[in-house]
C-alpha cells in the first residue's frame, strides 16, 4: 500500500494536478484561519502548545483511519495526502516561465522568475545558483515528503507540510492570523530544521550514489554529524559535488537542467529502494 500510494500520487501530480485545490498551502491557510477564530488560538500561541497545534491535523486524520480500519480507505487517504503535500503547481508554473525566458534569451525575466521562486520558498541563500535552488525545491516538495510518509505515514506528511508552509509564510506575515500562529520566526525555523535534518543527509547519500560518489560522499561526511549546519546548504553542497559543472555554466539552462535531472535520479533511486523494501517485507 505504501509504494502504491507513492506511485499514484507522483503520477497524478505530474499529469493531472492543475489547480490550487490540490496544493497543501490552501488547507494550511484554512487551518490557520480556523485557529484564529477558535479556542485553538490559545494553544497555537503557547510555547509548548504550538507543537501540539502542529500535530493536530495529522493526528485527527490518523485517528479517523484507525477507527475506519479499511485498507482501501487508507490507500485513498494516503494518496490524497501525498498528492496535496507534493503539489507544487505554483512552482511548476514559475519554472516553465523561467525555461521560456531562457529559451528566448531573456536573462532579466529568467532572473526575476527565479527570484520569485526564492522568495516564495523563504530561501535567503542569494549565492545559490538557479540549479541549486531547484534542487532544494525538489527536496522540500518531494524527498522530505516521501521520507516522512515512509516513517510516519499520513501523520508525518501532514505535519511536515504544515511546518513547511509556515516557514514559507514567515516572510509574508501580512495578517494577524499568521502572526499569532507563527509565534517567532526562530521557533518555526527550528522545527523545520529538525524536520529536515536527517532527510537532508539521507538524500545526500542518494546524491552520492547516483552522482560522483567520491566527491559527494566527502562533502556529505563533513556534514553528517553537524547538527547546526543549514539543511539547504547541506543539500546544495552535496548535490553540487555529485554533479560538478563548469563555473561559467552557473545560472544557465545547462546548470538548471543537470541539477533537476540529478534530483530526479535521486528520487527514482529511493523509489526503487522502497520497492525492494516492500517486496522483502520491510515496508507495509
Amino acid at each position: 500500500m505504501t509504494l502504491i500510494s507513492m506511485l499514484l500520487a507522483l503520477i497524478i501530480e505530474r499529469l493531472a494536478v492543475r489547480s490550487d485545490a490540490w496544493q497543501a498551502g490552501r488547507y494550511c491557510r484554512g487551518y490557520v484561519r480556523f485557529t484564529a477564530g477558535s479556542a485553538l488560538s490559545r494553544l497555537s500561541s503557547h510555547n509548548l502548545g504550538q507543537f501540539l497545534w502542529l500535530a493536530i491535523p495529522g493526528g485527527v486524520v490518523m485517528l479517523l483511519l484507525c477507527m475506519a480500519d479499511s485498507h482501501l480507505l487508507n490507500l485513498l487517504v494516503n494518496t490524497v495526502v501525498l498528492l496535496l503535500a507534493i503539489g507544487c503547481w505554483h512552482y511548476r508554473q514559475l519554472y516553465k516561465q523561467y525555461l521560456n525566458a531562457m529559451e528566448r534569451g531573456d536573462e532579466e525575466a529568467a532572473f526575476i522568475t527565479m527570484q520569485q521562486i526564492r522568495t516564495d520558498m523563504g530561501s535567503n541563500k542569494e549565492q545559490h545558483s538557479y540549479g541549486q535552488l531547484l534542487v532544494w525545491l525538489n527536496f522540500r516538495y518531494y524527498a522530505a515528503v516521501v521520507f516522512w510518509f515512509l516513517l510516519l505515514g499520513a501523520f508525518g506528511v501532514i505535519t511536515y507540510a504544515l511546518v513547511r508552509h509556515l516557514q514559507e509564510a514567515v516572510d509574508e506575515q501580512d495578517s494577524a492570523d499568521y502572526a499569532s500562529c507563527l509565534g517567532s520566526d526562530s521557533k518555526v525555523n527550528c522545527v523545520a530544521h529538525w524536520a529536515e535534518w536527517f532527510p537532508a543527509r539521507l538524500f545526500g547519500l542518494g546524491f552520492a550514489l547516483v552522482g560522483h560518489f567520491s566527491r559527494a560522499s566527502t562533502a556529505l561526511l563533513g556534514y553528517f554529524l553537524d547538527f547546526t549546519a543549514d539543511n539547504e546548504q547541506v543539500v546544495v553542497d552535496v548535490a553540487t559535488a555529485a554533479e560538478t559543472l563548469p563555473a561559467d555554466s552557473l545560472n544557465t539552462l545547462e546548470d538548471s537542467s543537470y541539477m533537476v535531472q540529478l534530483a530526479k535520479r535521486n528520487m527514482l533511486f529511493f523509489l526503487a529502494l522502497t520497492a525492494i523494501l516492500t517486496l522483502t517485507g520491510w515496508l507495509g
